[in-house]
């Protein structure tokens, strides 16, 4: 609650932030500090508007804690969606990341493909404020990149399109929600979703692996299942496919064990369905392989017959846009 009440103070904070576009434009910080208040201005109105909508504004209580400032790679419905959530800078394409306000977050909200242009022209102090929201196994790519250790989150949440109100990952089992964050600035991340009304738990990284691999699995599943059968959506993959779908998790709960030397909290199927009601609408596309199936294929089909016959299922149907 206190979050969000600090929405309406914020009008009148402002930052001086010197960053470069494409084209090497450079801005006096007198001329840049106008700017951000007026942004400041701008975003706050709107995230009152946001509070408001939600019935979360406390007129007793107009100060609070700050969500602090964060810088958002991507202008996407995630990376607009943060942007609501505190005192922000907003990069898109063809901007650079500044080399100072080192030490807070660097959020990227933009797709796996696009990391590593990001990481190459990242100045090497701010490095470590990257945080990585993307779907998908990062392990072995952050750990190649000297990044193992950097904040990430699983985003457990849909955002439908630009600009509308996102559905959070609470369910029917989880209603602290499954939406989880590890690493230096996971509170910070956490406090920003907040701040949108929306959850987030901060664990350690121990806590965070297997949360990792569930969520991987949810979305290597329910994709390829329902790509397999044809389903419009993951929600009809999970209801007309039951079955099916509980065999290939179970199966890859326990390949993922044993590869990975981890153990899963009880309960794994029911969380992930239950999740699957929540964003049931959501279409089926087995696809940035690389980041997801292709994880649990290298694991052979003695590790995951049923996974890796529906792949090759999915290939010999041409639903697939890429080589096995």
């Amino acid at each position: 609650m206190k979050l969000f009440t600090a929405l309406i103070s914020l009008a009148t904070l402002s930052y001086t932030a010197a960053w470069t576009t494409a084209s090497n434009q450079s801005f006096r910080s007198t001329t840049t500090t106008a700017l951000n208040g007026s942004r400041s201005a701008d975003k706050a109105m709107s995230r009152q508007g946001w509070a408001e909508k939600r019935g979360m504004v406390d007129e007793a209580d107009s100060e609070g804690a700050s969500t602090g400032f964060c810088t958002i790679i991507g202008g996407g419905r995630i990376g607009s969606l943060l942007e609501q959530g505190g005192d922000s800078l907003l990069l898109k394409r063809g901007d650079s990341i500044p080399s100072d306000n080192e030490g807070t977050p660097i959020l990227i909200a933009t797709r796996n493909d696009s990391l590593d242009k990001i990481i190459e022209e990242c100045p090497e102090n701010r490095l470590k404020d990257l945080v990585f929201l993307q779907n998908g196994y990062l392990d072995g790519y952050l750990e190649e990149k000297g990044l193992a250790d950097n904040t990430q989150s699983l985003l457990y949440l849909s955002v439908p399109a630009l600009g509308v109100e996102p559905v959070d990952g609470i369910t029917s089992v989880n209603p602290e929600g499954l939406t989880a964050a590890t690493g230096v600035h996971a509170q910070a991340f956490a406090d920003r979703l907040a701040s949108l009304g929306l959850k987030c738990n901060v664990v350690s990284p121990e806590v965070y692996k297997p949360a990792m691999f569930e969520k991987l699995i949810w979305i290597s599943t329910f994709m390829l299942v329902g790509t397999a059968k044809e389903c419009k959506s993951v929600g009809e993959a999970g209801t007309e496919h039951k079955e099916l779908v509980e065999k290939v998790i179970n199966e890859l709960l326990t390949a993922t064990a044993a590869k990975e030397g981890i153990e899963f909290p009880d309960g794994a199927v029911e969380r992930l369905c239950a999740y699957t009601d929540v964003v049931a609408d959501f279409p089926c596309a087995v696809k940035e392989f690389e980041w997801r199936n292709e994880y649990f294929y290298k694991l052979g089909d003695e590790a995951c017959p049923t996974h890796n016959e529906l792949l090759r299922e999915c290939k010999e149907k041409g639903f697939l846009g890429f080589d096995l």
